[in-house]
């Protein structure tokens, strides 16, 4: 499936993951619109909506910059009418904006679970409503959470309960979604195999250090694409890891995708959710 001239709605696209999503999907002549709240720039959080844009027509595609908290229905409602406003539909919807506190229960302040709960699991819900009607008209319609594969084990939410329920809560959409819409509307959700080299993790994780032992957002940018190029009817409700993803493509040399050339994939950070 060609990307040309396709919309495609990513949700904190301004920097990490989302970025590079969209800057993978503009060099296929998609167009992007980046919803998210950055205009401003930030010492620890590089990039804005509006160099976004600028990389995304770089890239060879067209790019709408929206500033967009998708906590609120407004904010949300108003962007979508924008996008399809301006471009005519929203073919691909990419969920990836995210909150992330990685403490225990009894560390874990109720502005901050909410703050979770509102981004991750309501906005997910809540973005994914509100493209439907122009995803369901959409001639290869996808929706792709970033999130990881549900799993109900303890040892997954023990450590961080209120994080994993929020994260979880963007899986049971894809669930839930998938079946609700089979034939009509792809969802699937992505999840890395390895640490990524985003602010997150630069700022709230692990630090440089576990930045030298991840790989880069670049991976799940190949991996979302070859999603998306699937057919919507047939590819949905899946819990893809990346690395599997590109494996069945057959790209098993992932070398090109370490922060620190050189490393074995045994040396990189797993993701804890894997």
């Amino acid at each position: 499936m060609s990307f040309q001239g396709k919309t495609v709605f990513i949700t904190g696209a301004s920097r990490g993951i989302g970025h590079a999503i969209g800057i993978r999907l503009a060099k296929e002549g998609a167009n992007i619109v980046i919803a998210a709240k950055t205009t401003e720039p930030h010492p620890k959080l590089p990039g804005t909506i509006y160099t976004a844009a600028e990389d995304m027509e770089k890239a060879g595609g067209k790019a709408l910059p929206l500033v967009v908290d998708i906590r609120y229905e407004d904010q949300v409602r108003t962007a979508v009418e924008k996008a399809v406003e301006t471009f005519g539909g929203i073919d691909i919807l990419i969920n990836n904006a995210s909150a992330i506190n990685l403490t225990g229960t009894l560390q874990t302040d109720m502005k901050r679970y909410d703050l979770m709960h509102q981004i991750n699991t309501r906005g997910t819900f809540l973005c994914s409503q509100t493209c439907l009607p122009h995803l369901l008209k959409a001639e290869n319609p996808h929706v792709l959470n970033l999130s990881p594969p549900l799993s109900m084990e303890t040892r997954w939410f023990a450590p961080h309960v209120a994080y994993t329920m929020a994260k979880f809560g963007m899986s049971m959409c894809v669930l839930g979604m998938a079946g609700e819409f089979k034939g009509k509307v792809a969802f699937n959700a992505l999840w890395p195999r390895t640490a990524i080299a985003t602010a997150a993790v630069a700022n709230i994780l692990g630090g440089d250090e576990m930045i030298k032992h991840s790989r880069t957002p670049e991976i799940l940018a190949d991996a979302a694409y070859y999603i998306l190029r699937r057919d919507h009817k047939t590819t949905t409700g899946n819990f893809f890891i990346d690395d599997e993803i590109l494996a069945s493509e057959g790209i098993t040399d992932l070398s090109s995708y370490n922060v620190t050339p050189g490393l074995k994939p045994e040396e990189l950070t797993k993701d804890f959710f894997i």
